[in-house]
């Protein structure tokens, strides 16, 4: 899977994020099984590779998100395909080493990823660019956002969660005492970060604690198999209505809130300019896969009626919205039949960035299919 042409080769995180809408649901489930193989041939430290070397195809690890992405996937997987006998005899074992080395630290490619006496995973340093806001020029990282960082540890929570399952079902000798070690870990990560990650002044969560600038990771929380937040509760409907009212836009998301300390709305300019910009208010596509999520499972928890059929129609018109706009992006504007990667935040929003982009058309595809 190509990330993003004509810039980006093959990326472990953007395979990931993309391996739903391009994989399983046109079902070429021989693909998913060789993506899910690619992706956890070069694991090192429990780390899997972001990318490969353009200069020797050597594997890069600097990542914290690409191997809690997999457990997401190898549940969508199993969702589509029912088959557990390809998990458990190549990707499972694979599954286990990562847990375990995310529990017991791993400083390898200066990730700094370990777990916290609180259950909550911290990871990065102020040099570093280990999450999808990856923008770096020369040693400068743009947004390092090193700490504990919204969408790892709600990545880290749901791979608890699915590990629980996957355990009860695939070990045999002492398989209670694994899948309850992974249930207490959850539990405990969970109750810490409710605590700790949500901002009642803003009424939405941290980006990282201790940063309360509005951005759409805080969607992670809510979009994942095994919510962090309750789909139901008060926080969660705090957050949507925080990103709906901040963020969302008919092209993506934006990456920060206008008004926000270095707000960019136009990705323009030189090299410098343009990732100085990068996540720094420019609209992305994928993005909008975190919103239709969560929408679904707040549905799917959602016992009260009226909420319900609130957000059912809310649901309805986004994505009758979404197909629109984005028919008309595949006929006439950008690269013909594909999706960019990127969008001004200010009309007309212009296309930009990689003219065809991987995740992108996943997640149209997903939201509209």
């Amino acid at each position: 899977l190509i990330a993003g042409y004509p810039w980006f080769l093959d990326w472990g995180r953007d395979a990931l994020i993309s391996f739903e809408g391009l994989t399983l649901i046109p079902k070429r489930y021989e693909i998913a099984k060789d993506v899910l193989l690619t992706c956890t041939r070069d694991i090192k430290y429990g780390l899997l590779p972001n990318g490969y070397s353009e200069v020797d195809n050597s594997p890069l690890y600097n990542s914290a998100d690409s191997s809690l992405l997999l457990f997401e996937q190898v549940q969508k997987y199993l969702e589509y395909t029912n088959d557990d006998k390809f998990i458990k005899e190549n990707i499972y074992p694979k599954l286990k080493l990562i847990i375990e080395n995310y529990s017991k630290g791993i400083d390898f490619d200066n990730n700094n990823i370990h777990l916290e006496d609180d259950g909550l995973i911290s990871s990065g340093t102020e040099n570093t660019q280990n999450t999808w806001m990856d923008a770096k020029y020369g040693d400068f990282a743009f947004t390092p956002r090193n700490g504990k960082v919204v969408e790892i540890n709600a990545l880290w929570y749901n791979a608890l969660k699915i590990m629980e399952v996957l355990s009860k079902k695939y070990e045999k000798l002492g398989k209670r005492i694994l899948s309850k070690k992974y249930s207490q870990m959850a539990e405990e990560c969970k109750e810490s970060f409710n605590k700790k990650f949500y901002n009642g002044r803003r009424k939405c969560l941290y980006d990282v604690i201790g940063d309360g600038k509005i951005r759409p990771n805080q969607l992670f929380s809510l979009s994942l198999t095994y919510p962090i937040i309750e789909p139901n509760s008060e926080i969660a409907y705090n957050t949507i209505e925080t990103v709906e009212k901040k963020l969302l836009n008919s092209y993506g998301l934006k990456t920060l809130a206008k008004g926000e300390p270095n707000y960019i709305e136009i990705y323009e300019g030189d090299g410098f300019k343009r990732d100085m910009s990068y996540h720094q208010g420019i609209t992305w596509v994928w993005l909008l896969g975190l919103y239709y999520n969560s929408l679904k499972n707040m549905i799917e928890a959602e016992k009260r009626k009226t909420y319900k059929t609130k957000l059912e129609t809310k649901l309805k018109e986004f994505k009758e919205k979404t197909l629109k706009t984005f028919e008309k992006e595949i006929e006439q504007r950008g690269c013909i039949g594909s999706i960019a990667e990127i969008y001004d935040s200010k009309r007309p929003q212009e296309p930009k960035g990689a003219i065809a982009q991987a995740w992108s058309v996943a997640e149209i595809l997903r939201i509209v299919m």
